[in-house]
């Protein structure tokens, strides 16, 4: 069996945090709704400038996790760190300034309908920042041009753009104030697999480009293969497993063989070697 980490140290945070401290800390996180518990205690290190991909069943709290993160689920026990950052003990502007260090593209991208894709990109800087018009339109420009969009696609309505182009705009968005972390939330749902293939491409340049930290909820086994360091596996409201492809390929732990070798995945195989 690979030496797969198959919990989280439960090591205490350092007085003065080091440059290897995680640069997401998650311990002993619960978190329920109503009486169903759906995080269970779970521990987690995100390393600075790497792809993680977290994977998981379906319902089962992969997307949870990335909301109870960045703020949009409660938890009811535990410790969520960002930055070194205990979220928890943040005042109002210190939990704003930790905020703008870190962007989200959501499922299905999330813009909003009734705004061209220039406003959607800009809507974060008109949150945070206090622009000139001219600049905030330069930099939606460049930031679709990063993404791989024309210019002319600024004026655009979400209704008037293919799935793709969709995905694309709301990375350009979660881009906008430069982030240190991006958080993904199934980035390659809904996109046929030249388009999704495509969109790991530009994940991986765009992390190596500009030194991001990816936080990748995905069910998506060749994102798994072809654009992350390592990949953390959810079960049971816990961390059961993280290493990387090969680890998660040669563990004979039973759920992550069901996921790794499934049907699914011997398709993914059989379909390379087609």
């Amino acid at each position: 069996m690979a030496n797969i980490e198959s919990a989280q140290p439960a090591s205490k945070r350092p007085e003065t945090v080091p440059d290897n401290y995680p640069i997401i800390r998650v311990r002993d996180v619960w978190v329920s709704f109503g009486d169903h518990a759906v995080l269970k205690g779970l521990d987690l290190d995100v390393r600075r400038g790497e792809i993680l991909g977290f994977v998981g069943a379906s319902g089962g709290g992969k997307s949870v996790l990335m909301r109870s993160i960045i703020g949009l689920v409660k938890k009811q026990k535990g410790t969520i760190e960002v930055f070194g950052k205990d979220l928890d003990r943040l005042s109002e502007d210190e939990r704003n300034a930790v905020e703008r260090r870190w962007g989200v593209l959501f499922q299905h991208g999330a813009l909003f309908s009734s705004l061209t894709v220039r406003q959607n990109i800009q809507f974060p800087l008109r949150e945070y920042l206090d622009l000139s018009q001219r600049l905030m339109d330069e930099i939606a420009i460049a930031k679709l041009e990063m993404v791989g969009l024309p210019a002319f696609v600024a004026e655009k309505y979400p209704s008037q753009l293919s799935g793709g182009m969709i995905k694309r705009a709301a990375l350009a968005r979660s881009l906008v104030l430069d982030p240190e972390i991006v958080f993904l939330d199934e980035p390659t749902s809904g996109l046929d697999p030249i388009s999704a293939g495509e969109f790991d491409d530009l994940i991986k340049a765009l992390q190596q480009t500009l030194g991001l930290t990816v936080f990748m909820v995905t069910h998506d086994l060749d994102s798994l293969h072809n654009a992350c360091d390592r990949i953390a596996a959810l079960a049971d409201g816990k961390i059961i497993a993280t290493g990387t492809i090969d680890e998660m390929l040669k563990s004979d732990h039973p759920w992550l063989r069901a996921y790794f070798h499934g049907k699914r995945a011997a398709s993914r195989v059989n379909g390379r070697k087609a």
